[in-house]
């Protein structure tokens, strides 16, 4: 009975709260033409939503496990959808610019929690020899907001993005409710834990060689972030394709995407051990080609299947490496560490996300509304990135 109750009434609620959370902040992505378009708005204001979205869960990034701990899994979780609720409706409403970064800013916070909370769930409810399951069962809600998202992106200018943030609201509002199930059900708790948070902060950013890694993770997503947020625009702007095409290429990346994840995790596993940076270089080297050649979708020798093409490619590699990004971020401290380390993994990960679309749109903006430009300092960023992993950062622990 406990075991069809962890994964027929528990585990759902947690693979939804990442498929909510995913479609709140993909479908401004995927609606992104409309929204520019509706409050006059150029690639840097743009996105600064984008930014101020990431900023907040960097914000939150580091305090979310401590909030798990003391409040309880469900708890977290009802708080955190209240406050993704507040955030789209707060979009939904919004007659400007700053409106709609308020918007974003709560968007940020409530998902920030999320995560921690649900991959406590996993922890604290299924068996070790289960968890591997349970937990990449969980991770399939992001990939599914994201195709959720883009037909929204399709559906927006018939229906207007406005009423459908509305109803994103009205989905994340309502997982929200059936979360509040998860508030009876109790958290273990560890005094010694929390006396020793501060603590094992302190030795993992101590460490240099971890510092890199959170450099160059921050980097990478930089890639990652500038992929999803921009593409609809330059779809709609540069291959000239409808609203609609721009949100299938959208979705597109996004399946391929869940699909690649899964399928790197096993070749992680079976023959990357103790050399997964190994694997993420040559992820991410083919990522940076692939971000050059999008810069000659400019020219009309290439068209929207070409563009498709690259989408395609771009969804298997920059947009799937984070899985084994993690592991190895774990697998660099003990494992007294491990739940630290992935805090301020994250904490580089939205500063990227943070930085990436600023730095996107002011390209864009100084070189007269140029994607070229963007894309290749996209490049030139996750380039970066490949170099420090190659030549600076060792896969070791801390000791």
């Amino acid at each position: 009975m406990l075991s069809e109750n962890l994964w027929v009434r528990r585990l759902p609620l947690l693979v939804f709260s990442h498929v909510v959370g995913t479609l709140n902040i993909v479908s401004i992505m995927a609606m992104a033409p409309l929204i520019t378009k509706e409050f006059s708005l150029s690639a840097t204001y743009f996105g600064s939503f984008i930014s101020a979205y990431y900023g907040a869960q960097a914000f939150g990034a580091l305090p979310a496990g401590g909030v798990t701990d003391r409040f309880g899994i469900g708890k977290t979780l009802v708080f955190s959808h209240l406050l993704m609720v507040i955030g789209s409706i707060t979009v939904a409403l919004a007659s400007g610019y700053l409106p709609c970064i308020f918007g974003m800013i709560f968007m940020g916070l409530g998902y920030s929690m999320t995560n921690p909370a649900t991959s406590r769930g996993v922890l604290e409810w299924f068996p070790q020899e289960r968890r591997g399951l349970a937990m990449s069962i969980k991770q399939v809600g992001v990939p599914i907001g994201g195709v959720l998202a883009a037909i929204n992106g399709a559906l927006a200018a018939s229906f207007g993005w406005q009423h459908l943030m509305w109803g994103v609201g009205l989905l994340i509002a309502l997982n929200g409710v059936f979360c509040f199930s998860l508030v009876f059900v109790e958290t273990s708790k560890s005094g010694k834990v929390q006396q020793k948070i501060i603590a094992n902060i302190s030795e993992v950013v101590r460490d240099w060689n971890f510092n890199v890694y959170i450099f160059l993770s921050g980097l990478l997503n930089i890639g990652q972030t500038n992929f999803f947020g921009f593409l609809t625009l330059f779809m709609t702007e540069v291959v000239r394709s409808s609203q609609p095409i721009a949100s299938v290429a959208l979705g597109l990346a996004q399946v391929t995407s869940a699909f690649a994840r899964v399928f790197l995790g096993l070749i992680s596993d079976h023959f990357f051990v103790e050399k997964r940076t190994t694997l993420k270089v040559w992820v991410c080297s083919s990522a940076t080609l692939f971000f050059g050649l999008m810069i000659f979708a400019n020219d009309q020798n290439f068209g929207l299947w070409f563009v498709l093409t690259l989408t395609v490619a771009l969804g298997v590699t920059i947009a799937s490496f984070a899985p084994i990004g993690l592991v190895i971020a774990v697998e660099a401290v003990p494992k007294r560490l491990s739940g630290t380390a992935i805090g301020y993994n994250m904490v580089g990960v939205h500063l990227g996300g943070f930085l990436g679309p600023i730095i996107f749109g002011t390209v864009m903006d100084t070189f007269h509304g140029s994607y070229k430009a963007g894309w290749l300092v996209t490049a030139t960023l996750t380039g970066l990135a490949v170099l420090l992993l190659v030549f600076v950062f060792k896969e070791k622990k801390i000791t």
